[in-house]
């Protein structure tokens, strides 16, 4: 008995910083900030309900001080800790406090305490990770849970079995070897340079813990039928539920359009009378709860939503074949959103945050945003729905390259297998929201293995959207989409029978604005400007060649070269730090709508 409680002592002594509110935890310095990183402490780091596709009333947030050390990669589980750390920000960034880059031969470790509330008795807990990259394990009260290898899906233990009364400690070891190795890893590099940034190491999204029910909902697909007037839920549950019954309800606005109750494993459809279509003129999202019952007793219940939306493929008048929005020609334009912010790098310092790259970029008239080389936590995604965005995701590339004369790579049996993997739970971890209408799993040949398989077998997982199976110069005939890239452009693909064409980049259009920039020289854009006012006549002029294409060519879809500037890279429509829209925001607003003004403003 003595034994264990001098352990216990030990534990609080040692996370004693954690549980204080501010002590050994200020902001980093770093080259640049945003508006809202005076907004960021240990006391509100990311509150929000990080999972608001599948909603329950009773959360712990763990975001907040941890402790944090970095050791050689071997090295047995630390005894001592080097300082506080800010979770969930990277610990390369300047929210983390720590502000340090870590190298392939290092691991980092976190810990913290935490004590369940006392509503919780009688639960299995869940533990939550939105994100943590690459290769985790993590333990609590001593005990392994496990472990899992990825860096952009969320990922759950059940640690129930450890939970004590009182305080508990968890621990989380992180390996994250950058492009040392082959896994996805995106624009993350070690020697930062170019259209390379910075890499995020460690966790990276929120951590939170959950109560349930021994048998309780796991998850959800739901996958609207527009056609048919009807929306198709399968709730996931665990296996021998036979006396259960899982009662689904729909709603508008607050009024009762639909129900069905089923069984577990099955799949319900409910018919949606005169059903209200999403799109980004009209985001319209209806209420979903789905309830698991044993009798007339509830025993878990879940809060989501949907948008009733289909994505296909069609011909238009001329017979050209076209991306469809609800069984209709739609012409798609957007940005390039690569996700990196000066002062979080991966992570967004706040919600509203997150939210403001969403707003700004419908305010300027676009209506999609192709999030590049990146997976983002799903609040980015769920303002997409809610602000009516049409999102491409890319699946975040890694291994070898090639240029665009050059055959497939050859992966390794390891590398090709976490390509997989992490491509599998993207997909399956997006697939409700409506806002999502294409996928893309290889950009510029970065990663490019096996073309027509992996892209029949994303088209396998998810039927109900496209597939953009090789944005840029290494087109393999395959997928929905043939895309090119130009810069500056614009430009479009020859015409095709059974695919649409799009220009999956353009434009590029540079321009460094002093005090807003990662560093106060040698920024670069693909075509570089001095002024805003040459800059916005040039983007006037991109935009007005755009448009013809429709008719001309029949092109259906571009993504200019991008939402923001990212480090060295200047080719944003906004600074890095968002404090500036490059362009007058009216003119720009009226041009990427088809309607170039007649005499445009100087912004």
């Amino acid at each position: 008995m003595k034994k264990k409680w001098i352990q216990l002592l030990s534990i609080i002594c040692c996370a004693l910083p954690c549980l204080a509110a501010t002590d050994g935890w200020k902001l980093a310095e770093g080259p640049l900030k945003t508006r809202w990183t005076d907004e960021v402490s240990p006391r509100n780091a990311l509150p929000e309900y990080p999972r608001p596709q599948m909603v329950r009333k009773d959360w712990e947030n763990l975001n907040g001080l941890w402790q944090y050390a970095v050791t050689p990669k071997d090295a047995p589980q630390p005894t001592t800790f080097e300082g506080s750390i800010l979770v969930p920000y990277p610990i390369e960034s300047s929210l983390s406090g720590v502000k340090r880059m870590v190298k392939d031969s290092e691991r980092i470790w976190y810990r913290r305490l935490f004590q369940l509330p006392l509503g919780w008795r009688g639960k299995r807990i869940l533990m939550h990770f939105g994100a943590v990259d690459f290769e985790a394990r993590v333990w609590v009260n001593g005990r392994e849970m496990g472990s899992h290898r990825g860096g952009y899906d969320a990922f759950s233990f059940d640690i129930s079995d450890p939970i004590r009364s009182g305080l508990n400690e968890v621990v989380v070891s992180v390996w994250d070897p950058t492009d040392a190795s082959t896994q996805p890893r995106g624009k993350q590099i070690r020697n930062p340079h170019g259209i390379w940034y910075t890499p995020v190491s460690g966790i990276w999204q929120t951590v939170w813990l959950e109560p349930v029910s021994a048998a309780c909902i796991n998850g959800l697909k739901i996958t609207p039928d527009v056609d048919g007037g009807a929306v198709r839920v399968e709730p996931v549950t665990p296996a021998l539920l036979g006396e259960y019954q899982l009662e689904i309800t729909v709603k508008d606005r607050g009024s009762k359009v639909g129900s069905a109750s089923i069984q577990p494993g099955k799949e319900a459809r409910i018919v949606i009378p005169k059903p209200k279509l999403w799109s980004p003129e009209r985001p319209f999202l209806y209420d979903l709860t789905v309830k698991l019952k044993l009798g007339g007793r509830s025993m878990d219940s879940v809060d989501s939503y949907f948008g009733m939306r289909k994505i296909s493929l069609g011909k238009d008048q001329k017979g050209f074949t076209r991306m469809m929005l609800n069984n209709q020609p739609y012409f798609q334009f957007g940005p390039l959103d690569q996700g990196f912010w000066p002062d979080g790098i991966y992570t967004a310092p706040t919600d509203e945050a997150l939210r403001y790259d969403i707003e700004m970029t419908r305010k300027l008239g676009f209506n999609m945003a192709r999030k590049h080389v990146k997976v983002e936590p799903a609040r980015w995604y769920y303002w997409c729905d809610k602000l009516g965005l049409l999102v491409w995701q890319d699946m975040p590339s890694g291994d070898k390259y090639i240029s665009g004369n050059q055959p497939d790579i050859t992966r390794g049996p390891e590398s090709g297998a976490q390509y997989e993997q992490e491509l599998t739970s993207m997909i399956a971890g997006l697939y409700n929201h409506p806002s999502i209408v294409t996928w893309v799993p290889y950009n510029e040949g970065w990663g490019q293995w096996d073309t027509k398989r992996i892209s029949e077998m994303v088209k396998n997982l998810d039927p109900s959207r496209l597939v953009d199976s090789a944005s840029g110069w290494t087109d393999r005939g395959t997928g929905d989409i043939s895309d090119m890239h130009k810069y500056p452009g614009p430009g479009a693909p020859d015409p095709e029978r059974n695919r649409a064409t799009v220009l999956g980049e353009f434009g590029g259009l540079g321009l460094p604005l002093p005090g807003h920039t990662w560093q106060a020289e040698k920024n670069w854009g693909y075509r570089s400007f001095t002024d805003r006012e040459k800059l916005q006549s040039a983007y006037l002029e991109l935009v007005a060649k755009l448009f013809p294409l429709i008719d001309e060519r029949g092109l259906s879809a571009a993504v200019y070269t991008q939402t923001t500037d990212v480090e060295v890279e200047v080719n944003g429509l906004m600074t890095y730090d968002r404090e500036i829209v490059k362009m007058d925001l009216k003119t720009l607003a009226v041009a990427n709508k088809g309607k170039p003004p007649v005499s445009p403003n100087k912004p």
